[in-house]
């Protein structure tokens, strides 16, 4: 496989528009180098691949860097799993010729998980290795995930699951963080590049608000119904009846625009009112009252 590039304007900040910044290309070149270097250090890998721009990253440099007989994508099927992921891992997969196997992953059978405690996402990332490494250990493969340099700097509980069972963080190692990752995969002409961060349903109920299935469909019936309104980016919190529904700032007045639309959508999925966060997408954002380390 070769590297191509892309010429459309980014929306993320720092990244540079391929063709007229050399030096934005260099560095990519240059993050690619020790990416490539940390692969062909662990000789053979199992990918977890959620269909994200990190994994997706992983996936590629993996399979480009170690030929696809020493690379298999795995990618976890649960409740948890938001709609139309399972379908654009597949795309992307047969896109690039990639090996590619799906693992049934069991974490609602795990009390603690479903509590849904802050060590929610330990308790998932356990369920997740128990159904990667009988892949790893038959193919003398290490375990790799997509984890980037700027996600350590945040309660993710899950990278301690993982490297508590000997997982690896090779885009850490390469000292790239979400920007350059994003950069990364533009460089070498991914379609995923500029893909928005979509974290497992559970993520969308606060701590202490227990995950069951009837909730995660609930969910992701809503999401579902307001990206058919054009909303590509967002979340829907759940707070019982009410859904707080989280969009980028410079979407708020599209929302208020089709007010009657939203709510149409948000109570179709089961829900008695739906709000409108003020405050706009933030990532992780039920992380904020967490107690501070």
């Amino acid at each position: 496989m070769t590297a191509k590039t892309k010429s459309e304007t980014s929306p993320f900040p720092g990244c540079y528009k391929a063709g007229s910044d050399r030096n934005g290309e260099a560095d990519a070149e240059r993050w690619l180098g020790r990416l490539r270097a940390k692969l062909k250090s662990l000789g053979s890998v199992v990918v977890a691949f959620s269909g994200g721009v990190d994994s997706a990253l992983l996936a590629w440099a993996a399979n480009d860097t170690l030929g696809p007989d020493r690379v298999l994508l795995a990618t976890a099927v649960s409740a948890s799993l938001a709609p139309g992921e399972l379908d654009a891992c597949r795309d992307f997969v047969d896109g690039w010729g990639m090996r590619w196997e799906l693992v049934h992953t069991d974490e609602m059978s795990s009390a603690q998980y479903v509590a849904n405690g802050a060590d929610r996402c330990y308790h998932c990332k356990r369920s997740l290795m128990d159904g990667l490494e009988p892949l790893a250990q038959a193919r003398g493969a290490v375990i790799a995930l997509g984890v980037n340099l700027d996600d350590l700097s945040d309660h993710r509980p899950g990278q301690v699951a993982a490297r508590e069972r000997g997982a690896v963080f090779p885009l850490v190692d390469a000292g790239m963080t979400k920007q350059a990752v994003r950069a990364t995969a533009r460089h070498v002409g991914l379609d995923v590049w500029d893909k928005p961060a979509a974290a497992c349903l559970a993520s969308r109920l606060p701590y202490g608000t227990p995950v069951t299935i009837g909730v995660l469909g609930q969910v992701a019936a809503a999401e579902a119904a307001l990206a058919k309104l054009g909303f590509k980016e967002l979340r829907v919190r759940h707070y019982g009846e009410i859904a707080r529904i989280e969009l980028p700032l410079g979407e708020l007045d599209e929302a208020l625009r089709q007010r009657a639309d939203v709510l149409a959508a948000v109570t179709g999925a089961g829900y008695r009112y739906a709000t409108l966060d003020l405050a706009g997408l933030r990532s992780g954002n039920l992380n904020d009252g967490l107690p501070k380390p």
